[in-house]
């Protein structure tokens, strides 16, 4: 006689067995306590200027005490105005020649640079000098140096046979001016950004390729630019919108001259503002410069991003 044991049921096992999970702690939100100075602190500094701008954009200020509310005739104003738009393909130019010379130039420097020995403190020091110096300071420093007179650079510039050099009367001469002035002030960022990410970098890696016979390209490709393409977004990005809304520096060398040769966004927003104290065309000037710098940085990490994955 065969004694069949009966099956019990996997349900109603589960259910009469205790529940042996652990205890959810029950959550703790005192921490954002210590966001709260800082979200203070972007209100008093970026939010409420940003109202006052949006207030200033959609209305005709004649006083302090007298304004007419015209609603999106600024704006409309502004995207038809020859002089911005001529404003904004020259920043975009400016901003694209930026990112060509300075991202492959810092990524040179970097793979350059030793990696090990005393040299490695006296190379960071040297190439993050340029770094240390303030905006204002530096425009003062190329406005001197530049200068065909008196400075070195414009007077060794000179001594070219059929060069007259004079950024002040030469609208070319004017731009290049200003875009080596940021390339020699921008470029050791990308450079330390790189080197950082290079040193990362284990030893093993090299010594294979080493052992391999891989050539210095081959092993810059396969070891050191797949390691790069996070560091290199953030150049890219932050290059991108120092590059875009570039004042101090031209403002200081070239006042936006000669003509309009240098006249960035940023420049014409100032005179605008400041100069013509026109101040709901400024406002709306403002914000649309906000979106194209916000949709454009939006649109180089989305097309970065997908990339590197």
């Amino acid at each position: 006689m065969t004694v069949t044991e009966p099956v019990e049921d996997p349900a109603v096992t589960a259910a009469e067995e205790p529940d042996r999970r652990p205890e959810a702690k029950p959550k703790d939100n005192r921490a954002w306590l210590l966001v709260l100075p800082v979200v203070v602190c972007v209100t008093f500094t970026a939010l409420i200027p940003l109202m006052t701008v949006v207030n200033y954009s959609v209305q005709d200020i004649f006083s302090p005490s007298d304004r007419i509310f015209v609603g999106l005739e600024w704006f409309r104003s502004v995207t038809r105005d020859p002089e911005v738009r001529g404003a904004f393909l020259r920043t975009l130019m400016f901003s694209a020649q930026v990112l060509l010379i300075e991202i492959p130039l810092g990524v040179a420097i970097a793979v350059a640079m030793p990696r090990r020995g005393w040299t490695v403190s006296a190379a960071l020091v040297v190439v993050a000098l340029p770094l240390l110096i303030p905006w204002n300071v530096v425009g003062t420093i190329w406005q001197i140096f530049a200068r065909g007179d008196i400075g070195l650079g414009g007077w060794a510039i000179n001594q070219v046979p059929g060069v007259d050099f004079n950024y002040t009367l030469d609208s070319t001469d004017a731009w290049i001016t200003v875009l080596v002035m940021d390339v020699w002030h921008w470029t050791p960022l990308v450079a330390l950004l790189a080197y950082a990410a290079l040193r990362s970098i284990p030893e093993p890696y090299f010594q294979a390729a080493q052992i391999d016979g891989a050539s210095a390209w081959a092993t810059f490709r396969r070891i050191q630019l797949p390691r790069l393409r996070g560091v290199l977004t953030i150049a890219i990005l932050l290059r991108f919108m120092d590059s875009f809304m570039i004042y101090t520096e031209p403002f200081v060398v070239t006042g936006g001259g000669p003509g309009n040769a240098t006249s960035f966004l940023s420049v014409l927003l100032s005179k605008i503002a400041v100069g013509q104290f026109d101040l709901g065309p400024a406002g709306a000037f403002s914000l649309l410069y906000f979106l194209i710098v916000q949709i454009v940085s939006y649109v180089f990490f989305t097309v970065l991003t997908r990339s590197g994955r």
